[in-house]
């Protein structure tokens, strides 16, 4: 990979990872500053931010490390951790009563594939 691909990919990862956390962490300031389509809506700014925040960690990632499935998964982990956070913190706003406790088993579960195969790689 060339160093201007690598600074590029790094470049936008962290800029849609910084965007990401910004929606989820300061929703207003998000919406007022960057998307204001009303109707306002906590919970997709805060599903916008997980999402988000697991493709700039993709794009981090894939620019050091060449195992795509540990790539994918990696960022997969850190969206799908942040969504289950999301699902938590909203649990009040709407969705299933189920949707917390399954969302973060699907987290744990893309956390530990990750740690799986970066323990693969390592040997």
């Amino acid at each position: 990979m060339s160093r201007t691909v690598r600074y590029f990919a790094v470049a936008v990862g962290v800029f849609m990872f910084v965007l990401g956390i910004w929606a989820f962490a300061a929703l207003r300031s998000f919406y007022t500053q960057i998307a204001p389509w009303p109707p306002y809506n906590q919970h997709l700014f805060h599903d916008v931010g997980a999402f988000q925040s697991g493709l700039g960690v993709t794009l981090i990632f894939a620019a050091f490390v060449s195992d795509a499935l540990l790539v994918a998964l990696t960022g997969a982990a850190v969206g799908s951790v942040i969504h289950a956070i999301s699902h938590i913190i909203d649990r009040a706003n709407g969705g299933r009563a189920t949707d917390p406790v399954a969302l973060s088993i699907l987290a744990a579960l893309m956390v530990i594939a990750a740690v799986l195969r970066a323990r693969e790689r390592s040997r």
